[in-house]
């Protein structure tokens, strides 16, 4: 039986991509939203789902860094990079001097910002659920308009490409990561995630628990905060370090770190992506 992987969909979406080309085999079933992708794991409707964590324009995806923190136990297992190519898609036979509406996902908005703003400054923008979303609004409005989606999403809902690669960089590239109940066993290349806070702000806190990791010759990939939700200027920093949970200076440096913070949360340990 082909293992079920939740999705953000509908069809079309660069979640679906990344699922395929995670495991090709697999039953992909689409939700309409992160949290309901980590929702249908947890509830054994999918053994993992796969959702985007970061773009390299736009940063972090906030949808899931804040599902990991505050909402789900759900594990990383997995992490996935995929090139993002952009596309304004239309009803067949409409002008580009017709569009006076663009749906998009937020997402895709920000990343194809500098495009949209010389090329269409007076048009309305919608955002959308996904960039298929986008595309399903677009064809099904009243409106001339247009849509910022995939080459697969103007395949699936017959649309027209008005623009290719509308993206600001094109170097563009989402991460996506692989949420399961457990994460994965070390192979010598591994990646683990985490977050903390603290209970009192003061000069050096962080400090000291950065060096944690520096003391044992741990190479943080990744550093950045969110705010805490609780009250303005709390804090929750989230890392990615270099090595598996189970190694044991990473093992060691992460005891001393949950002693030093009020909040601690393994979001697990998995393979680093490899470039081909």
């Amino acid at each position: 039986m082909a293992k079920r992987i939740a999705y953000l969909g509908p069809p079309g979406t660069f979640t679906e991509e990344a699922a395929l080309l995670y495991d090709k085999t697999a039953h992909l079933i689409p939700f309409a939203s992160i949290p309901a992708v980590a929702a249908a794991v947890a509830s054994g409707m999918a053994e993992e789902g796969v959702v985007a964590i970061e773009n390299s324009i736009e940063g972090s995806v906030t949808d899931t860094l804040d599902l990991l923190i505050h909402e789900s136990d759900l594990l990383i297992s997995k992490e996935l990079v995929l090139p993002i190519e952009h596309h304004l898609l239309a009803k067949p036979g409409t002008e580009v001097s017709d569009v006076k509406v663009i749906f998009s996902h937020p997402q895709a908005l920000g990343q194809c910002r500098n495009f949209i703003e010389r090329c269409f400054p007076k048009a309305d923008v919608v955002a959308a659920l996904s960039n298929a979303a986008a595309v399903e609004e677009m064809m099904a409005s009243s409106y001339p308009a247009a849509a910022i989606g995939t080459a697969r999403a103007a395949e699936l809902y017959g649309a027209h490409t008005l623009a290719k690669a509308i993206q600001d960089q094109a170097s563009n590239v989402t991460r996506f990561v692989v949420l399961a109940a457990t994460d994965h066993p070390a192979t010598g290349f591994d990646k683990t995630s985490l977050c903390f806070s603290f209970a009192e702000d003061r000069p050096g806190v962080l400090c000291e628990v950065l060096q944690e990791f520096a003391q044992r010759n741990i190479n943080l990939a990744k550093v950045e905060s969110r705010p805490s939700k609780e009250s303005l200027g709390k804090y929750i920093f989230l890392v990615d370090l270099e090595g598996h949970r189970e190694e044991a200076p990473v093992s060691e440096a992460l005891r001393r770190v949950r002693e030093k913070t009020a909040l601690f949360k393994l979001f697990g340990s998995y393979p680093r992506y490899k470039e081909k």
